[in-house]
């Protein structure tokens, strides 16, 4: 059984999908392709698709990572070409290796995100990044299915910058970019959250809707301070020949999602 790792986004209004509405997008673009794919045992069978640690709804991504399980072998990327041709605009299939390494979602501990404050000044996003990065704790509040909860923000954010909107992006109105690297830990600290730390340090509210993104998702490296790709391993391997014996054992184990 050959197992095949994708990279996709979610770009545009797209950005607006929720997860559910993406394995459903998904489950129907394997059809159109013709995937051969194979699926689970059981009174009701469903094709073998691993989804790695979805963006929330809302957010847009150049970066989301999913699995799939083949019952016969295809070039991964006529596979991603005929999938993507399959997709919806703006969710959009960009990458695609044959897994010869176990475990991607062990591989994605940290992500970068960019985050739009239309209506803010530079300034004042550089005031707030300041008091957030010299705050040792920055506790938030969200509402749960078990009630509201209050953990750290601080604890995850590896880096926080203030950025003026790029050249590319002509205004006739402030704006200011901010560069975010979170470390995935539990709770989750999502982009939302650091917002609202900042909120709270620095009382920093842009008057809109903020624009996130998810740029990039992967293995932190301490030493360059940078998120990895976490494909690259899988590509340095494929020249090694048939996968390795750790992936024919995660391929036994069982399906679901893989975060």
């Amino acid at each position: 059984m050959q197992r095949v790792r994708l990279r996709y986004t979610k770009r545009g209004r797209l950005r607006f999908t929720s997860h559910r509405d993406f394995q459903r997008a998904f489950e129907r673009a394997l059809r159109r392709a013709e995937v051969p794919m194979a699926y689970s045992a059981g009174f009701t069978p469903h094709p073998r698709v691993s989804y790695a640690n979805a963006a929330p709804t809302g957010t847009g991504s150049e970066a989301e990572y999913l699995e799939i399980a083949l019952a016969a072998p295809r070039d991964p990327q006529q596979l991603r070409e005929l999938l993507d041709e399959s997709m919806p605009d703006g969710l959009d299939i960009i990458d695609a290796v044959e897994a010869r390494t176990s475990g991607l979602a062990d591989r994605l501990t940290a992500s970068v995100w960019e985050l739009r404050l239309d209506g803010v000044e530079l300034a004042d996003a550089e005031r707030a990044v300041a008091a957030f990065l010299a705050a040792e704790t920055v506790e938030v509040q969200r509402r749960t299915k078990n009630g509201l909860r209050t953990f750290d923000t601080r604890g995850a954010v590896v880096s926080l910058e203030a950025l003026p909107a790029g050249a590319d992006r002509p205004l006739d109105h402030a704006c200011a970019i901010l560069r975010l690297v979170v470390r995935h830990l539990t709770p989750a600290v999502r982009p939302d959250d650091v917002l609202s730390g900042l909120r709270a340090v620095a009382d920093l509210a842009p008057p809109v809707p903020s624009a996130v993104t998810r740029l990039a998702q992967g293995l932190f490296d301490e030493e360059s301070g940078t998120v990895t790709d976490p494909l690259a391993p899988d590509r340095e391997a494929d020249t090694a020949g048939p996968p390795t014996a750790a992936v024919a054992a995660d391929a036994k184990a069982p399906e679901g999602p893989a975060a």
